[in-house]
């Protein structure tokens, strides 16, 4: 079981000095390929992680109240039944979420939270998504109502679009929402239609944090999605989904456009053949599959890093052709995702230390296998 979910439970009972009547837990992501796609309409392939954030919650006549455990105990409240206004940082969920629901006809008429994650932010391994599946879980439990992974989802990116200011796809959510432990998921961001694919018993999953901090709101995440918009339009298509390298090639787009549209097409098509690779365990094709695709990231989406991709190098020297590695996320900094065979896993972390010591940085690793 998540930390997490026995330290909400903890600070719920300190806060508000009654036990909680529950406590909702959403696990984190790390998104093996098919980043900057789901906006498209694409194929992604994340994986839940074991950790992830935890909501205690408990009903609270007229009001709605949140404490935040990692972000000091900080508190927000507002009248319940109101349409609350944006907020800074976690707040900006906390509300969007509890707004969102309530369009939807979830309703709890007040509310005591308490909010704890075992997860570090900033990362790329959405966090903000943990937070948000979280929390809607736990308003739904309070309205005793079921809400599917779907509705849930497609709430919290409302939530990342009116509250977050980030115009995200929605992968992240449901990853979060519909993700199986040690599975990967086949999610057509079209549809929202899903497989959750087993991951080989012999294979590892490693996430390294490159120690950039990634922002989204800074308006390169926001850019790159209205390029490919342009770009889709540009071709006649209703997103880029739709569209071949044949029609990129014979599109009058400029230059930037062109290469993030490149990125994308060619992206969607590494999805399919990454989940053809993992159904037949075939690591080697699933690792050079992940080099191609950082590469891409790295040229032609240019929403990498320099340390992301020297990062990146080591980790593909270390690991050789069984396996490979990539950024994954938003970009612009954040973690790096690595697979390999499991019995490597060990020498790749300790050479990984050793190396990264040497150079004065912190080689801060987590194995992603999820766990039940």
């Amino acid at each position: 079981m998540s930390e997490a979910v026995e330290t909400a439970r903890a600070v719920f009972e300190r806060h508000f000095g009654t036990a909680p009547q529950g406590v909702a837990f959403a696990p984190g992501r790390v998104n093996l390929i098919g980043d900057h796609v789901d906006y498209n309409d694409g194929l992604v392939l994340p994986m839940p992680l074991g950790v992830g954030t935890a909501v205690a919650f408990g009903p609270l006549d007229g009001i709605v109240e949140a404490v935040a455990v990692d972000f000091g105990e900080e508190i927000d409240s507002f009248p319940a039944g109101e349409v609350p206004a944006s907020g800074e940082g976690w707040r900006a969920y906390f509300r969007g979420m509890v707004a969102m629901l309530a369009e939807a006809g979830i309703v709890t008429g007040g509310c005591r939270l308490a909010i704890a994650g075992d997860m570090p932010q900033g990362t790329g391994l959405s966090s903000s998504a943990s937070l948000e599946i979280a929390i809607g879980r736990a308003l739904a439990a309070l309205a005793g109502t079921e809400i599917s992974p779907e509705e849930l989802s497609r709430a919290a990116q409302a939530t990342e679009h009116r509250y977050a200011g980030v115009n995200c796809g929605i992968m992240d959510q449901m990853a979060s929402a519909a993700g199986k432990p040690d599975h990967a998921m086949l999610l057509d961001c079209r549809d929202l239609s899903y497989e959750n694919i087993p991951l080989p018993e012999d294979w590892a999953v490693l996430i390294v944090q490159s120690g950039v901090e990634r922002g989204l709101v800074d308006g390169e995440y926001n850019t790159r999605r209205a390029q490919c918009e342009r770009a889709a339009e540009a071709m006649g298509v209703a997103s880029l989904r739709d569209a071949t390298i044949a029609m990129l090639d014979a599109a009058d787009l400029d230059i930037e456009t062109e290469m993030r549209a490149r990125h994308v097409i060619e992206e969607i098509a590494r999805v399919r053949d990454a989940a053809t690779a993992l159904r037949a365990a075939d690591l080697a094709t699933f690792g050079r599959l992940l080099k191609e695709s950082h590469m891409s990231h790295r040229d032609l989406f240019e929403n990498s890093h320099p340390q992301v991709d020297r990062l990146v190098e080591r980790l593909k020297g270390l690991i050789g052709s069984e396996g490979g590695a990539r950024m994954t996320g938003g970009g612009f900094g954040g973690a790096v995702v690595a697979v390999m065979a499991a019995s490597e896993v060990e020498r790749v972390e300790t050479e990984l230390r050793r190396l990264q010591d040497a150079d004065g940085m912190e080689a801060k690793t987590m194995r992603a296998r999820a766990t039940s």
